[in-house]
C-alpha cells in the first residue's frame, strides 16, 4: 500500500471519529407549525433526561417548500426559537453556540415531513473533554509576552561616597546597577579618538577589573568638552576604541556595551572657564549593569 492511500485512509478514519463523537437528533414538526406535537415533544423530554449532562452546540431549524421563501425563513426561526426555550436551563449550551435558520434553502428530501424539522448538534458528556478538538477548534497561539528590561537608573559616583583614594577595584566591590565610575587618566589625542599612551595604566587597570570580576557587565560612556555640539561622533568613538582594547585583552565583547553622550551631560557648564573644568567634562565612564 502506498503512502497516499495510507493517508487518505488515515484521514477517513479520523473524519469518521470526529463525526461520530458530535451527535444529533432531528425533532420533527406537522406543516406550518413552529410547535411540536405530543409525540415530537415526549421525543424531545426523553432525549433532555437522557442527555443532561450533553452539550449543545449547534440548533438548526429546517422548513418543507410550502409557503413563500420569506415565510418559511420566518417559520424556520419560530421552530429554532421554540426547542431553544425548551433546551434552555435544562442542556449545557456551549457559549458560543450557533443557531441557523435554512427555511427551505438546502438539500430537501423528497418526503416533505422530513424537511419540517429542527436539529440539535450536541457532545456527549464522555466527549466534552475533546469538545475543541470535535469541533476543529485549534487552540489559539499564546503570543510570548516580551519583558523589556527596566531602564538603570544612573547613581552619580559622588554620590556613592566611596572612601577616599579608593581604586577602581575597590570601587567596583562597592558599587551597585546603574553606579557611575570615572576612568581617570584615559585621554586622547586632539579631535581623535587614538588613545595617549599615558591612558595605559588606567586600561590596565579596567582590564585587570573585568577579569577580577567575570560576572561585572559595564556601558562605557564617552563625554566630550569645549563645543556646542559632537558633530564627528568622537564621544561614542572614544568610548568604542576602549570596547577594542578591552576585546583586544580577551574580555568577552557581550560584557561590553557604549554609549557617547556628547556635551549633553558636562559636569561644568559650556564653555568651561578653564582646563580643570574642560578635562573634567572631557571623560570616559563605565556604568555598572551587572556584576
Amino acid at each position: 500500500m502506498n503512502m497516499k492511500k495510507l493517508f487518505s485512509i488515515l484521514f477517513f478514519l479520523v473524519f469518521l471519529v470526529t463525526v461520530k463523537a458530535q451527535q444529533q437528533i432531528s425533532i420533527f414538526f406537522d406543516s406550518n407549525r413552529h410547535e411540536i406535537n405530543v409525540v415530537e415533544l415526549k421525543r424531545l423530554t426523553d432525549w433532555m433526561k437522557a442527555n443532561k449532562d450533553s452539550k449543545i452546540v449547534a440548533i438548526n431549524g429546517y422548513t418543507d417548500e410550502d409557503g413563500t421563501n420569506g415565510f418559511n425563513d420566518t417559520l424556520a426561526k419560530k421552530r429554532v426559537n421554540f426547542i431553544y426555550n425548551k433546551v434552555k436551563g435544562v442542556i449545557a449550551i456551549r457559549d458560543d453556540f450557533k443557531t441557523r435558520s435554512f427555511g427551505e434553502n438546502f438539500q430537501q428530501s423528497k418526503t416533505k415531513a422530513e424537511n419540517r424539522k429542527v436539529t440539535i448538534y450536541y457532545i456527549l458528556a464522555k466527549d466534552l473533554a475533546r469538545e475543541n478538538e470535535i469541533l476543529g477548534i485549534k487552540p489559539a497561539v499564546v503570543e510570548p509576552v516580551v519583558v523589556e528590561p527596566a531602564e538603570i537608573v544612573p547613581i552619580e559616583e559622588e554620590t556613592m561616597n566611596f572612601p577616599e583614594g579608593a581604586t577602581l577595584e575597590e570601587k567596583i566591590g562597592l558599587s551597585k546597577k546603574g553606579t557611575l565610575i570615572r576612568l581617570n587618566d584615559i585621554n586622547f589625542y586632539l579631535n581623535s579618538f587614538a588613545l595617549m599612551p599615558t591612558s595605559k595604566p588606567a586600561i590596565d587597570e579596567l582590564v585587570y577589573v573585568m577579569r577580577k570580576f567575570p560576572k561585572l557587565k559595564i556601558e562605557l560612556q564617552g563625554h566630550i568638552c569645549c563645543v556646542n555640539k559632537d558633530v564627528k561622533n568622537l564621544s561614542t568613538d572614544r568610548a568604542k576604541q576602549v570596547k577594542r582594547i578591552l576585546v583586544s585583552e580577551g574580555i568577552d565583547s557581550s560584557r561590553i556595551t557604549v554609549k557617547g553622550f556628547g556635551v549633553s551631560k558636562p559636569k561644568h557648564p559650556i564653555p568651561e572657564q578653564n582646563e580643570t573644568e574642560a578635562a573634567r567634562n572631557r571623560r570616559v565612564e563605565i556604568m555598572v549593569l551587572d556584576k
